[in-house]
């Protein structure tokens, strides 16, 4: 009864495009969405015309509404009532609220974790309990409305569906991120694209540039060097595992019984000779949780373990975000004691995952991470239907590579990008010293070698066997010790 005729339209409207949301999805807004069950389980891909008209708002004009929000500011406004009066309506998320209706519906969506195209599998599972639930999710809706007005064939509508309506989510794919960096290459006389770790940058060319009417020969491309020399960081390629057991961690090999436990006693032989004379912190970084937890159960069984304990105190990434800055608080105490004491254990041992909560962000300089070791290569799941879907895009619209398509192309840049975010925590400034070992034979191929950063690349050894990798990681950590005693 306050709102003007225009605002109260304009609010009826957002009001009844989450009630049609709402029904896509299978559930009813008078009931609570937590105790309503999908039909199906399963991700389905839509067009943006296909999704409008199965939703049936084709007949609303999104461009009037996405107007009305800008001009109104109506999340920040509800935003700032929320912070004002949240009392109740900001709570943790694990005391669920028994609401019902659209309400309950709009706390549950806020909480969704927003999943990125081609991940790492299950690195991205973080809602958890204990996390801040936003009362007011309507940005994200603005978003997601915004996304609505692209051109059919530039995005998809992903449904994926799940246990309960609550469970469930709505999410934009978008296919040709070119049509809006377009707006700011004709505006600008220069652009720059900046980053730490962006090796590889064949897709930002592709796609945000050359995409959008450029011209390749108007690109620079630079790279500046490390502040470390040279003889601080040892990269090496390890082919083959103590019983020349060549290292190739594909899903198709990994998952063949007489294969599965080979790759995991070969990775355990590895880490154990590792943790014998490597000093301080080795952090291991595995393709994926589920494959994490797959090798510790069997290095448990088989004993394994118990023999890395004896070197190394393990230590796990933790499955709540709230609980990363305690572990690693542990871990340094355990490094810092560890070499104050000199005791029978010379160090930590850290198990992490690909694109978790510890392969970006976090520093494990010096002594927290003098060795990184990359079990496989990190390919995200080629059967997710967005990622099949993003790669049947490029091949349809983007020239081959040398040979290889440009849906090949992106798997493998997806893949080192996240390599390179995680294998890049250890050296932190100009005294740094780290090896970074990569177990897996593909490594070697040049088209991988060239993805990795370039200060990276210029120093890896391809090792085909393990005795003359390990012969030399011993011989780097040695000339560094007698180099630290000298020094002193």
């Amino acid at each position: 009864s306050r709102l003007k005729a225009k605002n109260l339209m304009y609010v009826k409207q957002l009001v009844f495009l989450l009630e049609k949301f709402v029904q896509v999805m299978g559930g009813n807004v008078k009931q609570n969405p937590s105790f309503q069950k999908v039909a199906q389980d399963g991700t389905t891909l839509k067009s943006i015309n296909d999704f409008l008209f199965h939703s049936q708002i084709d007949n609303i004009n999104l461009f009037k509404i996405q107007r009305y929000c800008t001009k109104s500011m109506i999340s920040r406004k509800l935003s700032g009532f929320v912070e004002k009066f949240k009392g109740t309506e900001t709570c943790l998320a694990n005391k669920e609220s028994q609401k019902a209706g659209l309400q309950q519906f709009l706390q549950d969506l806020s909480q969704k974790s927003r999943h990125t195209v081609g991940a790492p599998e299950g690195a991205l599972e973080d809602a958890e309990n204990g996390q801040l639930r936003t009362a007011s999710p309507l940005m994200q809706i603005e978003g997601f409305l915004s996304a609505l007005t692209n051109a059919n064939q530039d995005g998809r509508v992903i449904l994926h569906m799940q246990g309960t309506v609550a469970q469930s989510s709505l999410k934009f794919l978008m296919l040709n991120p070119a049509v809006h960096f377009a707006e700011v290459l004709k505006e600008c006389r220069s652009v720059i694209i900046a980053g730490g770790t962006m090796q590889p940058v064949s897709d930002f060319k592709q796609q945000l540039l050359i995409s959008a009417g450029l011209s390749p020969e108007r690109i620079t491309e630079f790279s500046c060097g490390h502040v470390i020399p040279a003889e601080n960081i040892l990269p090496i390629v390890l082919c083959s595992g103590p019983t020349n057991q060549q290292l190739e961690f594909t899903y198709q090999k990994r998952d063949l019984p007489e294969m599965e436990s080979i790759f995991m006693d070969e990775t355990g032989r590895i880490l154990t000779n590792l943790c014998n004379f490597v000093p301080g912190g080795l952090v291991c970084f595995f393709p994926s949780y589920e494959y994490q937890k797959r090798i510790q159960e069997h290095w448990e069984k088989s004993g394994l373990l118990k023999r890395l304990a004896l070197k190394k105190k393990i230590f796990q990434e933790p499955k709540r975000a709230n609980q990363v800055d305690q572990v690693l608080v542990e871990y340094s105490k355990c490094i810092k004691n560890c070499s104050q004491s000199g005791g029978a254990q010379n160090g930590a041992l850290l198990f992490s995952v690909v694109g978790g909560k510890m392969s970006e962000g976090i520093n494990f300089s010096d002594d927290l991470g003098r060795c990184i070791v990359m079990v496989g290569m990190p390919y995200p799941n080629i059967r997710s239907p967005e990622l099949q879907e993003k790669m049947s895009y490029l091949d349809k619209t983007l020239p081959k590579t040398e040979g290889v398509s440009a849906g090949r192309v992106l798997i493998e840049n997806l893949c080192m990008k996240a390599v390179n975010q995680s294998i890049g925590r250890a050296i932190r400034h100009r005294g740094d010293y780290a090896s970074i070992v990569l177990l897996d034979h593909r490594y070697s191929r040049p088209a991988i070698l060239g993805k990795l950063p370039q200060w990276i690349r210029s120093s890896t050894q391809v090792k085909p066997n393990f005795g003359a990798a390990f012969a030399t990681i011993r011989k780097f950590f040695q000339q560094k010790k007698s180099h630290s005693v000298s020094s002193s």
